[in-house]
């Protein structure tokens, strides 16, 4: 059947149309999933900028919260020395004048309770020693844990040790402290919780790091169950501010580890 003119104009016409609705279905389709697409961009960026100022004021709180402890570590240690240490200092003066004004039954006596002194004096020098962080600084990260350790064994109740591997490096002044806080922190925990008989803490120095583990023999605890303590956060808080990774691993019975690996 032969189309007339008008026919073939309409169809043509149709056609058209048709063409020209798709093109604008596919032009607006194209520009929904684009501002879509810029949508998500604009959504996706303004919540990194928030995870990353909420980051960023968590490492200052962190740092701030560093700064006010390493400050009260450094008045308390300085109290212990000057008016504790002074104190025990008189002390034992005014037992050695004693001393010399007693009999020999009571004089003994009076030396024992002198070498009590003499022992408290030097515990409180050495502690007071390893509160100050300006001592730490001067002594660096290696001393400061030998001193540290040297300090437990006098206390006769754990076994401490230290092992040294690799060439040393020199750790700069403030990430040693910090550094130092955590062991620190460690070794409190191990005398006050774990009941444990010996503590070791291990240095190991590789090209690009410094590799610390401390580990104790103690009664350990499960780590999915115990409540996070302070010691616990803060030796986590501390090695994030030097973006040092830390590890935490503990067995019932069987002793709990730490270890920092830290970018030299």
């Amino acid at each position: 059947m032969v189309q007339t003119p008008e026919q073939l104009v309409s169809t043509d016409a149709e056609r058209y149309l048709l063409i020209y609705m798709v093109a604008v279905l596919v032009i607006v389709t194209a520009l929904v999933i684009l501002i879509f697409i810029v949508f998500l961009k604009r959504k996706n960026k303004l919540l990194l900028d928030k995870v990353k100022r909420e980051r960023e004021f968590q490492e200052t709180l962190i740092k701030t919260q560093t700064e006010i402890q390493e400050q009260t570590f450094k008045n308390l240690g300085q109290e212990l020395h000057d008016n504790v240490g002074q104190l025990l200092s008189v002390a034992n003066m005014q037992l050695s004048l004693v001393s010399t004004l007693t009999q020999d039954t009571v004089k003994i006596k009076v030396d024992d309770t002198k070498e009590v002194i003499i022992d408290a004096m030097n515990e409180v020098r050495d502690l007071s020693k390893s509160l100050n962080s300006e001592v730490i600084s001067n002594f660096g990260l290696e001393q400061s844990i030998k001193n540290e350790i040297e300090r437990l064994n006098k206390m006769n109740t754990i076994e401490a040790s230290m092992i040294i591997e690799g060439k040393s490096k020199v750790i700069n002044r403030k990430d040693a402290i910090i550094l130092f806080r955590i062991i620190q922190e460690f070794l409190s925990n191990t005398i006050k919780y774990a009941e444990a008989k010996t503590v070791a803490v291990h240095l190991s120095f590789a090209e690009n790091s410094l590799i610390i583990d401390a580990i104790d023999d103690g009664k350990g605890f499960e780590i999915e169950v115990v409540e996070k303590g302070a010691g616990l956060i803060n030796m986590k808080d501390r090695a994030s501010i030097l973006n040092a990774t830390f590890n935490l691993s503990s067995k019932l019975n069987e002793g709990t580890q730490i270890q920092i690996v830290y970018a030299v």
